[in-house]
């Protein structure tokens, strides 16, 4: 592809430099034109017109290709990279690099093909003036050469500009998350509402403008330093030229014709440095972002094979850790050494303060953290990164923080319809949401019903292990009872493994089990048949610590 945008351009240029050359001895004449230089100028124009035409046509298709391409494979590494590091790397770097960012580097692939036409009609118009005198060819070189020094140096600040000015706008779309994500609290608080706009917002906005005007001042600057070798250059040929050599007549206006001719295609080289160097530094931004998601062990994206049956008899977690390293405040948090395992048709609730690690461990048994220290086993196989993906498959999970998705991605099986019609009218909500087609009728929910939608999609999944964090927080006290008396028993009864992130100790009862976390830590594990359980809660964690002793 590239070749042929190549071929097109130096055909374009060929044409160009024989235009002049026909339009020069057409000066020249001083009688009628003739024939020959009609038809050679009428050749020669729909020449340079379709070789241009194809070259752009092909351009376009090559660069459209290369930005589908380049969206997939960014999606793709996304997907691929663990979990922990997409959280590191935050939601605004990833939505600059999957919006602005690909967009800067398509406007500059689209700027190709009028970028090697130009470059084509310059090197066209340069074999013309070789053509006509070898000695001046050799003066405008020299001045090619000064001015690609100082060009140079011009542009190399309004790189550091526009690199600046990448970054504050990492910064500027946090500032729209927050901007979305927190609007009910600024509507509520207006001087905090007027700080965001003005700090955060306007502060923002006032730096990305002051380093984008900065760069393009410099790339003005430098275009229009060219332009004044250029004219230099002009004024040399017509006033000095004469003077210190005999030159002919024909080839003194050819050069003059030539050289204002070629301004138009010297404007648009030089104008296109702006454009190629906001595409470098975009460019620069998605490589760093894909080096820094495949630094740790990639997972597969391949083809998606049929889901099959799961089910496992043991879910072992030995001397597993993960820890959290903060350098801004240099603080360090570690989940473990945890000792569990999971069976088969029991509900089990892990409960806790905040902050004391129960999501994280929840992350780390459905796979979504590696562990840093310690094995995860399923029935006496090790869990590693060549196959924890296939281990996450274990799991349905509705998170504190979950996604709602529009329809039910990626679920399979006869009558889905019907049978996500009858789970809605268990959670209550067929007279709220219709699934057609797989399609949710709506999404404008409460937070507590949408939690039921999400709970939906994991009834669906039929997976052998559920983990719910923090599921009934939202709910209303008739459907919190619903969940725990009804819906947990159903899915132990059908001898499934279920994970409960809790805090309604009102509800300790209906758990097989209850492990309690503290600051990282296992403090208290309660089976069914052990004393009564109630040292869990907040009010008691002191008392538990000499009872954890003692046993």
């Amino acid at each position: 592809m590239s070749v042929l945008i190549v071929a097109a351009a130096i055909l374009s240029g060929a044409c160009n430099a024989g235009l002049l050359a026909v339009v020069n001895a057409a000066l020249q004449r001083s009688g009628r034109v003739g024939g020959w230089i009609i038809a050679a100028f009428v050749a020669l124009g729909l020449g340079r017109l379709a070789t241009s035409y194809f070259s752009q046509m092909i351009s376009v298709r090559f660069s459209q290709g290369t930005i589908a391409h380049l969206r997939r494979d960014l999606v793709q590494a996304i997907l691929s990279a663990p979990l922990r590091q997409i959280e590191e790397l935050g939601a605004p770097r990833l939505l600059v690099a999957l919006t602005d960012d690909v967009y800067q580097v398509t406007q500059a692939l689209l700027g190709i093909p009028i970028l090697a036409v130009n470059v084509a009609l310059l090197l066209g118009g340069a074999a013309y003036l070789a053509w006509l005198s070898w000695p001046i060819l050799c003066g405008l070189l020299g001045f090619i050469v000064v001015g690609a020094a100082g060009h140079r140096l011009l542009v190399r600040g309004a790189f550091r500009s526009l690199i600046a000015a990448r970054e504050d706008e990492d910064k500027l779309f946090g500032h729209f998350r927050a901007l979305t994500e927190g609007i009910k609290e600024l509507k509520l608080h207006r001087h905090r509402r007027g700080v965001f706009f003005s700090r955060d917002i306007h502060e923002t906005t006032e730096a990305y403008q002051r380093h984008n005007i900065m760069a393009e001042n410099r790339f003005a600057l430098a275009q229009h330093w060219s332009h004044l070798l250029f004219y230099v250059l002009i004024g040399a040929v017509l006033f000095l030229l004469p003077g210190l050599a005999t030159v002919q007549p024909y080839a003194l206006t050819g050069y003059v014709i030539t050289a204002l001719y070629l301004m138009g295609p010297l404007s648009g080289v030089l104008g296109s440095f702006s454009l190629f160097g906001r595409a470098n530094v975009a460019l620069e931004k998605i490589e760093c972002l894909g080096i820094s998601l495949v630094t740790r062990t990639p997972e597969t994206n391949g083809a998606v094979p049929p889901e099959k049956e799961l089910s496992f008899d043991q879910l072992e977690l030995t001397t597993v850790t993960h820890s959290y390293h903060h350098e801004k405040d240099d603080s360090h948090f570690m989940v473990g050494p945890v000792n569990l395992a999971f069976r088969p048709g029991e509900i089990v609730f892990l409960v806790g303060g905040n902050g004391c690690g129960k999501s994280t461990l929840a992350k780390i048994i459905a796979g979504l953290y590696p562990p840093e220290g310690g094995t995860i086993r399923v029935d006496g196989r090790l869990v590693t990164d060549a196959n924890r993906d296939d281990y996450r498959q274990l799991f349905s999970a509705v998170f504190s923080d979950f996604y709602l998705f529009d329809s039910l991605l990626g679920l399979n099986g006869a009558n889905l319809d019907e049978q996500a019609q009858l789970y809605l009218r268990q959670l209550h909500l067929d007279h709220k949401v219709k699934i057609q087609g797989q399609k949710l009728s709506t999404l404008a929910l409460s937070q507590g019903q949408r939690k039921r939608l999400a709970l939906l999609t994991a009834y669906l999944e039929n997976r052998p292990f559920y983990l719910f964090d923090e599921w009934a927080s939202d709910q209303d006290p008739q459907f919190k009872n619903i969940f725990y008396r009804e819906l947990l028993p159903d899915l132990k009864a059908r001898g499934k493994t279920v994970l409960v992130v809790t805090h309604d100790d009102n509800y300790f009862s209906c758990a097989d089990r209850i492990i309690k976390l503290d600051y990282g830590q296992v403090v208290y594990e309660k089976s069914a048949t052990a004393p009564p359980f109630d040292a869990v809660t907040e009010k008691d964690d002191a008392s538990l610590v000499p009872q954890v002793l003692i046993a």
